[in-house]
């Protein structure tokens, strides 16, 4: 093993802690070198910088070289600057560091500690950062997340014939996409890093009133989630299969062939799941379980996945329909939201209440941040499935000995590749050998003080060892969903090859984004090991109405798979009942 991986970035000495929470749900694996350089360095990470100067807490000379430092990679893996992050809150009256810690990266005692530096403060952004503020609070329509969305769609539909096209016609359409991946992170990183406001306002709130809960409960049943949007597409085709013994019995002889066996049945509601699935795959092929990563298989590039999915909901019993814990959810969030405004109104704080009532407006930023991961995504996707012809083509022509060699590129070396891609074999074969080896590394959660260990040092991934806790210990995390449920635990770390899940699981996983959440829809409970207040798996299970506890440290460790546990989706808490 090499001491540094050769797209690595150096570390900042003006920003010296980073971090895996959050970044760990967008890209859990090692980047690819083309879906570092491509997607990351010369795309995402310049809308991350270009949204925070559009939000007001940073200028262009708070990164080096007018380089994104909020955006980085050392050992292959992405890793947020927090040190960077943090200054929102620094430069930002109406929030503190502790609050958006606890919204993005949870309630973990190893957090590092803020450090103040000189040039932290800068008082003639307040003027900037106020206007943002009132954005945040009081916009509950963002007519430029429609349009990318609308324009995402058709970029979709206007897909060229992709095996028909020159190498450098690929090239140059991959290069026709690369704009738009920038521009709509801009706008993804607006709403991502603005949804963290409202939680630490409703926190305030919260301790004024009494009552920690408050805040999880308003921000539940928000409606119109676009990335909960496939997991109710799913529900749908789930009870296709349950009410069809046709259906159901070719799903009984497994999904191995599956969409090959349906091909030989013709009657009208096997003809319909058909028609709905490919519809489905189209609408939501882009989702996957690494879906920021150029490399990694999605629901259109290996269906499998979202057929694995369907093969545990369907098991499910009809009153299990997700818009039922939506509704439940968004009742319970109008209750609770005029609660509040009546304790609010006997302390006579118009301050408090002024509070409340810019936070419950601002809580439309995780559905804005949701929609614009989803646009964001579909067009990462749209430049997935060309790179793929790339590869698909010189491995039939032989210039590289595996189609996934193509991601060992550099988002540079495209050009000079097509015009002599002999030249790259030996280069690839030799990369994509040593990329390999990092998969076997375990990314440390926070790097301190500019110091990145040589990867010679980090851990590697150990055979998991049996839990060693006792009936009655609690297990303390972050309180993602309301509600309190009981069931078998079932540890799940591949979201693409799930153990059988049977209704009332709980599902225990090391971390989760919105390609995981439908199977959401297969358990009644979800604790996952790492996660903020704003993480994408919560937005998503509050939409749905699923218990969930987020930031709970090594639960996939801790808790045995078959154990029996109490999981409080209120409070926080995760409680072994017994071990299996």
């Amino acid at each position: 093993m090499q001491d540094k991986w050769f797209t690595d970035h150096p570390p900042s000495k003006r920003y010296p802690h980073y971090t895996r929470a959050n970044a760990g749900e967008v890209l859990p694996t090692p980047a690819s070198p083309l879906g570092q350089t491509y997607g990351f360095d010369n795309a995402i990470g310049h809308g991350f910088q270009e949204a925070s100067i559009v939000m007001g807490a940073y200028e262009e000379d708070d990164y080096r070289d007018g380089k994104p430092e909020m955006v980085t990679f050392f050992g292959g893996y992405f890793y947020i600057n927090m040190s960077c992050v943090r200054i929102q809150a620094v430069r930002n009256p109406a929030i503190t560091v502790d609050q958006l810690d606890l919204a993005f990266f949870g309630d973990r005692p190893d957090t590092p500690p803020y450090e103040p530096h000189p040039k932290d403060d800068k008082p003639h952004l307040e003027e900037k950062i106020d206007a943002h503020m009132q954005f945040v609070l009081t916009t509950s329509h963002w007519p430029e997340l429609e349009e990318e969305k609308e324009r995402a769609a058709q970029i979709r539909a206007d897909r060229p014939d992709l095996a028909s096209l020159t190498d450098n016609e690929v090239v140059a359409h991959l290069r026709k996409l690369h704009p738009y991946i920038r521009d709509f992170t801009t706008n993804q990183m607006v709403a991502a890093t603005s949804s963290g406001i409202p939680p630490g306002m409703l926190g305030a709130v919260a301790e004024a009133i009494g009552d920690p809960t408050m805040p999880m409960r308003v921000l539940a049943g928000l409606g119109d989630v676009d990335s909960a949007a496939p997991s109710f597409a799913l529900w749908d085709l789930s009870r296709v299969i349950k009410g069809d013994g046709e259906l159901s019995a070719l799903f009984d002889k497994g999904i191995d062939g599956l969409l090959d066996r349906l091909k030989t049945l013709n009657s009208p509601n096997t003809q319909q799941f058909k028609d709905d699935f490919d519809n489905f795959v189209y609408e939501y092929g882009s989702r996957g379980p690494n879906e920021w990563e150029l490399s990694a298989q999605t629901w259109e590039t290996d269906p499998s996945i979202p057929l694995r999915t369907l093969d545990q909901v369907r098991k499910q019993p009809d009153d299990k329909n997700p818009q039922n814990g939506a509704d439940s959810a968004s009742k319970d969030r109008q209750q609770v939201v005029e609660e509040v405004r009546a304790k609010l109104a006997e302390l006579e704080n118009d301050e408090l209440i002024g509070v409340f009532e810019g936070a419950l407006v601002g809580a439309n930023q995780m559905v804005f941040r949701e929609r614009a991961k989803t646009s964001l995504v579909r067009v990462l996707h749209e430049s997935r499935m060309a790179i793929r012809e790339l590869g698909k083509r010189h491995e039939e022509s032989g210039t590289v000995s595996d189609p996934e060699h193509i991601f060992m590129l550099l988002d540079e070396e495209l050009e000079s590749f097509v015009a002599d891609p002999s030249s790259y074999s030996a280069l690839l074969d030799d990369r994509y050998e040593n990329w390999l080896k990092l998969w076997d590394l375990t990314p440390p959660f926070f790097l301190r003080d500019g110091i990145i260990p040589p990867l010679t040092e980090w851990e590697t991934s150990t055979p998991f060892v049996e839990s060693s806790l006792t009936e009655g210990d609690v297990l303390t995390g972050t309180a993602g969903c309301p509600g309190v449920v009981t069931g078998r635990a079932r540890i799940v770390r591949d979201p693409t090859s799930p153990p059988d899940l049977e209704p009332g699981d709980i599902m225990v996983a090391p971390l989760t984004d919105p390609a995981w959440t439908p199977l959401f829809l297969a358990v009644d409970g979800v604790v996952v090991n790492v996660g903020g207040q704003v993480s994408h798996a919560v937005i998503v299970s509050r939409e749905m109405g699923i218990p969930c506890v987020v930031s709970v440290a090594d639960a996939t460790e801790r808790i045995q798979d078959g154990a029996t546990i109490t999981v409080d989706g209120t409070n926080g808490d995760v409680t072994l009942i017994r071990n299996p």
